[in-house]
């Protein structure tokens, strides 16, 4: 609620998300404490955008009313998946502490992730919509690819002992197929 309220306050959610990031950095707020606030927030700028279908005339508010109610409902459907079910509620709040290490570590790392999951990966996908079976293609492998890295992580947590040595660890892969280190050696 004081997520929601602040950000009708200051209509924006970036702002208010903005604000009390570096209050988690001094380590004032918990990242577990902003979770809920940031979810909070999400709702408050549905208020923004209740208020401008408001402002519609004519035939039109009918339909900018709509638009304002499916983005209210959807960030309430978000908050309704990923908040109350607690082990829901810890992926992004691990996602968050994992990147936010990285990024301690590799301070190029912020820049690069930008670039790769506001930009590239986006025009990338944008492009390859244009041929679907490429598209098909390249998703199924990267899919694939993902089921195989998650059953490889499983199988070394959870039976290493029946996996051939080169595979109970990632050290059979290339250092820049498993560490950062490379990169930051040139980036650094």
């Amino acid at each position: 609620m004081v997520g929601t309220g602040m950000t009708i306050l200051v209509q924006s959610s970036s702002v208010f998300t903005s604000a009390i990031t570096p209050l988690v950095g001094m380590g004032v707020i918990s990242l577990d404490r902003m979770y809920p606030l940031t979810l909070g927030s999400n709702i408050g700028t549905t208020a923004t955008a209740m208020l401008a279908a408001l402002a519609a005339t004519g035939d039109k508010r009918s339909v900018t009313i709509q638009v304002a109610v499916s983005h209210l409902f959807f960030n309430i459907l978000g908050i309704a998946v990923f908040y109350p079910v607690p082990f829901m509620r810890k992926l992004p709040i691990e996602g968050a502490k994992r990147l936010g290490n990285t990024v301690a570590k590799y301070r190029w790392f912020a820049i690069a992730y930008l670039l790769l999951v506001f930009l590239i990966i986006p025009l990338s996908l944008v492009a390859l919509s244009f041929n679907i079976y490429l598209f098909s293609v390249v998703v199924g492998l990267l899919l694939l690819l993902i089921v195989l890295i998650v059953t490889l992580n499983l199988l070394q947590k959870y039976c290493s002992q029946r996996l051939p040595t080169c595979l109970k660890t990632w050290m059979f892969l290339p250092s820049p197929l498993r560490s950062l280190r490379p990169y930051d050696a040139v980036l650094s």
